[in-house]
């Protein structure tokens, strides 16, 4: 490849200049971002659907000889025949570029169990000199079926490299051990020592539609004639579990029922194993960390200080406070990495497409949708695996209304302090709602902006299911836990900083200065006092809750950091010794409450909760709606969601007002 390649060589790469560039190109759910990961120890997202990888990967595979090679993950795709455009992006990468520009080799990963839907891309890409390998994935799912397959016939048949390798089952290798590594990289050795396949001959350069059906026609004939002498398949095979299981997983009343039971399974179990462990490592911070900072400081004869003052009541008291939710977060994504791996997303996402019906979205747009549960970010990049561009933006506009993984922090924190003996339930409804805006907000704007979106079925491989690897369980997990804290130690720090220095600001009238002003008194309660009048109907018309839900903005963790400051700050003098053992948040949460809402918390605890579900996610999730829609459209999204979210909170506390 020259460095002018169409791959973007000085943008992306990461193997040393000149080093092989080999592509990994395979459809969706076959192992192919998992090989790939494997072998370049990235840690790019995958998961057991289709529509995970929308962008192109980039690391270093170093082989065991020490060769170094550029690989790249390419986006998911069935052939070469664009349907979206990250199938687009790939054809462009891989066929459309100038021989020179080609990828060195491509690596094809194909399932097993269904050697045919690989094959037809094997077939478009040998009608083009490239250096082609085959890799063939599942053989055990393969195995199980009664099916066999005889690679070396099958690479008589492609007249290319025939490699068999199950990525999930791929261990770290012993010193002089041989494992599949080995017979991969050897494939790929002799592959890069030939010159590029010669095309065959398959009457390329069709110019009339009859033609070009005598292609397909043509291709499918010459797979079936590659796989046929190497596949063999067993006489009498008993009905497997998973097809037993998908009875009734996918039945259309109890799928629905079963979906939501393990929905609500996940949150019970989360919140109820999380809070023992919250509350250790709350005291860890406001006991001991924070008596040890302030002994330090008074050491140091720092105390008093600016800098004491900001690294104890902003970088611990903010940046603490998420971080005791970090088991929170990790049990939560252990689970649904246990459900993901399982197989089971891939039945939700059967079972819930039918409510996409309804909206009148294609049932790919699931596929962002559920994403958007875990962060909402990759979710709206994932659209691009939708073929129309106003299904792209309608889809982009729904997924704010998908409950983020980082609003479950502020959801559990309001309905532990105000719901303690249902916290899981209560968020569990949270998400259930979350679902509902989805549908309810699809409704509005299919009935008001596209009346005419058209509505694709949902084509999707249900993956065998199996008993998830915990390698790759805690691979996932850490890989999620990791953004969060990533998250913790850019945005959020520079949002507890932001606040604090807000917070030491005296407002115009004021008296005092930088750092010598209570919290009140500061350009921060100013601020936030201007936006609190705005939520009186809903029950939240105090300038701590409007103040925290303003650098929700940035970011939603920054909630819980922006309250553990502003209260910090306050004189917790006036707790009753019956309160003692609580949580001095929770404590003052339930005074501002009962005190903003008129003497119903509880129902304005609800419209909180709803305001933060409905309303703009982060700065990430705008900057990314601009990239994908521009910003006419983001602007629209902005004004959508603070208005339903205001709407709906106003109407929950005015209705629930009247029974709490």
């Amino acid at each position: 490849m020259t460095p002018s390649s169409c791959h973007g060589e000085s943008t992306y790469r990461s193997a040393t200049i000149g080093s092989p560039v080999v592509a990994f190109i395979g459809a969706p759910n076959v192992g192919k971002s998992t090989l790939y990961n494997l072998l370049t120890g990235s840690r790019r997202q995958t998961g057991n659907w289709p529509g995970t990888t929308v962008e192109i990967g980039r690391g270093t595979w170093r082989t065991r000889h020490g060769r170094e090679l550029d690989a790249i993950d390419f986006p998911g795709t069935y052939s070469l025949d664009p349907q979206s455009p990250d199938e687009a992006l790939t054809r462009e990468l891989v066929i459309d570029c100038t021989p020179d520009d080609r990828p060195d080799l491509v690596v094809v990963v194909a399932d097993a169990t269904n050697l045919a839907r690989s094959g037809y891309l094997i077939a478009q890409l040998r009608e083009v000199p490239l250096r082609l390998v085959v890799v063939l994935t599942m053989l055990d799912v393969a195995a199980t079926r009664g099916l066999t397959i005889d690679a070396k016939r099958l690479a008589d048949g492609f007249g290319c490299e025939v490699v068999a390798v199950d990525p999930r089952m791929i261990r770290p290798r012993k010193q002089g051990a041989s494992t599949p590594h080995d017979e991969l990289e050897h494939a790929i050795e002799r592959a890069l020592a030939l010159p590029p396949l010669s095309p065959r001959n398959s009457g390329c350069g069709v110019e009339d539609e009859g033609d070009e059906f005598a292609l397909v026609d043509d291709r499918f004939a010459w797979v079936d004639a590659a796989i046929t002498p190497a596949l063999h398949q067993a006489a009498t095979m008993r009905r497997s579990a998973t097809e037993a299981a998908d009875r009734v997983l996918l039945h259309p009343i109890f799928g629905p029922l079963i979906f939501f039971g393990v929905m609500w399974l996940v949150f019970q179990i989360t919140t109820t194993v999380a809070a023992p462990i919250q509350g250790w490592l709350d005291a860890l911070i406001s006991g001991p960390i924070t008596v040890g900072a302030e002994s330090l400081f008074g050491a140091l004869r720092l105390d008093g200080t600016i800098l004491a003052d900001l690294v104890i009541n902003g970088v611990i008291a903010g940046v603490g406070m998420v971080l005791t939710f970090v088991p929170l977060m990790a049990i939560m994504f252990v689970l649904l990495s246990l459900l993901e791996d399982s197989g089971y997303l891939a039945r939700a996402a059967v079972v819930v497409d039918r409510a996409m019906a309804a909206i009148g979205l294609p049932g790919r747009a699931f596929l962002p949708l559920i994403v958007g549960f875990g962060c909402n970010v990759p979710a709206i990049t994932a659209t691009r695996v939708l073929g129309s561009a106003r299904e792209r933006i309608m889809t982009c506009l729904l997924i704010p209304f998908t409950s983020c993984s980082a609003r479950l922090t502020v959801y559990v924190m309001v309905a532990s302090t105000f719901f303690p003996a249902n916290a899981g339930t209560v968020v569990f409804v949270v998400y259930l709602v979350s679902i509902a805006l989805v549908i309810g907000v699809g409704l509005l704007l299919r009935s008001t902006l596209w009346r005419k979106v058209g509505r694709e079925p949902l084509l999707i491989d249900l993956p065998t299911f199996h008993v998830p690897q915990p390698r790759l369980i805690v691979s996932a997990t850490w890989m999620r836990l990791r953004g969060f804290l990533q998250t913790a130690g850019t945005i959020i720090l520079l949002t507890v900083v932001a606040v604090w220095a807000l917070q030491s600001t005296p407002a115009p009238g004021q008296q005092g200065s930088f750092g010598q002003v209570a919290v009140t008194d500061s350009v921060y309660a100013a601020t936030a006092g201007v936006v609190a009048p705005a939520l009186a109907p809903a029950g939240l018309d105090d300038w701590h809750t409007a103040g925290a839900l303003m650098t929700g903005f940035v970011a939603k963790e920054t909630v819980v950091s922006s309250w553990a400051q502003t209260y910090s700050l306050d004189d917790p003098s006036a707790l009753s010794s019956e309160e003692q053992g609580h949580s001095p948040l929770g404590l003052a949460l339930r005074e501002t409450f009962t005190e903003s809402s008129g003497g119903h918390p509880i129902a304005a605890a609800w419209a909180l909760l709803i305001f933060l579900l409905a309303y703009t996610p982060c700065v990430s999730t705008l900057a990314v709606q601009v990239r994908e829609m521009g910003w006419r459209w983001t602007g629209f999204g902005v004004a959508l969601q603070v208005g339903i979210a205001w709407l709906l909170a106003t109407g929950v506390f005015q209705l629930l007002r009247l029974w709490w």
